[in-house]
């Protein structure tokens, strides 16, 4: 599990790739200091496991999975890379709880300056729709946001300056993809209340006559 809040910027050392998967191996400063192999580390937002090391790189596959869903198969060597190790027990959850599981990538539609932020617009794919919510959260690239406003097909967020100076979104353009994982918990609740959805150890349905039938809807 991850905070989304970035610890460096790696450099793309080299790939070795296959049809759809990658073994790459990341130049990086800071987190080396304790990694060991079977560590995960949030690459650009995307939970990879250390399959090797140095003392200033390390080794990670991305799998078909990951390479079809992530941004990760549009790199290349010299690119950055956002680089966030796995929360301990005890740390500050600074951002919000970040799986480091992609749910696909979005589009950047627009960067809008505005007064000391930056205000990023991106077009995702509308299945992502119900989970964006005015004030609600999400990983862009791994980077922790809070959404400011959403319509059909899209939604925004502010960068303050600090998170623009030490994370890859300040490098991105109008029509570059961003790795996007939606809120945990929204996808969980959004699950539960589609048809067909189930409550652990009821074995019914969650619609609305069940929440009726339990007081949290007027019947």
């Amino acid at each position: 599990m991850f905070t989304g809040l970035v610890e460096e910027l790696g450099k793309v050392r080299t790939l070795a790739r296959g049809a759809h998967s990658i073994r790459l191996t990341i130049a990086a400063e800071k987190i080396m200091s304790d990694v060991k192999l079977g560590d995960s580390i949030a690459v650009d937002g995307a939970c990879l496991t250390v399959v090797d090391f140095t003392s200033n790189s390390f080794t990670a596959d991305i799998m078909p999975e990951t390479y079809d869903r992530t941004t990760l198969s549009l790199r290349k060597a010299g690119d950055s890379v956002n680089l966030e190790r796995t929360l301990r027990v005890g740390d500050r959850l600074g951002g919000h709880i970040v799986s480091g599981h992609v749910d696909g990538m979005g589009t950047l539609v627009s960067v809008t300056p505005r007064d000391n932020a930056n205000i990023l617009r991106v077009r995702c794919p509308s299945n992502m729709d119900p989970l964006f919510i005015p004030q609600g959260s999400v990983a862009l690239d791994g980077v922790s946001l809070t959404i400011v406003d959403c319509g059909t097909d899209w939604f925004e967020v502010s960068l303050i300056p600090h998170t623009w100076d030490v994370t890859v979104l300040s490098r991105k353009k109008k029509g570059d993809k961003v790795n996007v994982e939606t809120d945990v918990l929204g996808k969980y609740i959004h699950r539960m209340l589609q048809p067909g959805g189930r409550v652990q150890g009821e074995g019914k349905k969650l619609g609305t006559d069940f929440l009726a039938k339990h007081g949290f809807l007027d019947q």
